[in-house]
């Protein structure tokens, strides 16, 4: 098969100081991309500032003949968001690429999580998200061209104790990105979701002595395909899990239609209700809002029709 590249296509990445980041950033430079290496190397919480990694990152594919700029704007304000992909810009004068995959963690209970900890967190993987998606989008719409790349979390899909600041957060990042793929369907601008697993700076303080190989570069090649030109998906989730690549959907019950509930009735009726032997979904492209609406209108119809018969 002939080796995908990414020649004289420009990439955005957040979070590239380190870890997933990292692997990203060095692969599709490897392979022709220019690269904006953002990253304001924080702590795992998100505290401080630090240059190196990102500077280091860019050193180290220039090093080897690629062609790499370092950014240390955060993404959680708008400001810093503009000023990432306006970087790309002045350096390369173009925008093709941008995966967002910057990350912090601030744990805590339910019950005891503050409001700054909730906030801090979704300012970096949620707005953190929108805030270089805003000054990115058109200019890929203006071109035809994009390839975006939102990070979630299987926290995100499931949930996880201890990080609803987090859960939140990348579970609203996939509605996020079902709106960029829906409006940049028409303008050539796809955008799909990872839903990454690797031991990173993310897995400390866990007991990973039990874990099967899970590093970066199992991750990295399935993030590299959703940023191809050659990547014909749009609106979907690929998990990336210990070497295991596989298609995360959102799905229903066909459910139980009736003229008429009362709340016995749903009590009664709760086992067909939840029977997910036979799944409905609704891709989100061309049209899975619609899909759904018309799916429950018919039912429904089908129902007055079957009624009035009875009658």
């Amino acid at each position: 098969m002939t080796e995908l590249r990414y020649d004289n296509r420009v990439a955005v990445i957040t979070g590239a100081g380190r870890g997933l980041g990292r692997a990203y950033a060095l692969m599709l430079a490897a392979r022709g991309a220019r690269i904006v290496v953002n990253d304001t190397g924080g702590t795992l919480t998100g505290d401080g500032t630090n240059t190196a990694p990102a500077q280091e990152v860019a050193a180290e594919i220039t090093a080897a003949g690629g062609d790499a700029v370092a950014s240390c704007e955060s993404v959680t304000t708008a400001a810093g968001g503009q000023a990432i992909i306006q970087t790309a810009l002045d350096h390369f004068g173009r925008v093709d690429i941008l995966i967002h995959n910057a990350g912090t963690v601030r744990r805590g209970s339910l019950k005891e999580l503050s409001y700054e900890d909730f906030d801090a967190v979704l300012d970096v993987h949620l707005r953190g998200a929108f805030h270089v998606l805003r000054p990115a989008f058109p200019l890929m719409c203006a071109a035809g061209y994009g390839r975006i790349v939102l990070t979630s979390s299987i926290g995100g899909m499931y949930g996880n104790q201890g990080v609803a600041n987090y859960a939140a957060a990348k579970a609203g990042l996939i509605g996020l990105s079902n709106v960029v793929a829906l409006e940049g369907a028409a303008e050539g601008v796809l955008c799909n979701v990872i839903v990454p697993s690797a031991v990173t700076r993310m897995a400390e303080g866990l007991d990973i002595s039990a874990y099967p190989p899970m590093g970066p570069e199992l991750v990295a090649p399935v993030v590299g395909f959703l940023a191809h030109e050659s990547c014909s998906v749009s609106g979907e989730m690929l998990v990336a899990i210990a070497g295991r690549v596989a298609r995360a959907v959102i799905a229903e019950s066909p459910g139980v239609q009736r003229l008429a509930w009362t709340i016995e009735d749903v009590a009664e009726q709760l086992y067909a209700v939840r029977d997910l032997n036979a799944p409905l979904v609704f891709p989100v492209l061309p049209h899975g809002h619609a899909d759904h609406i018309r799916y429950s209108f018919e039912s429904a119809a089908w129902a007055i029709e079957e009624n009035a018969h009875h009658v």
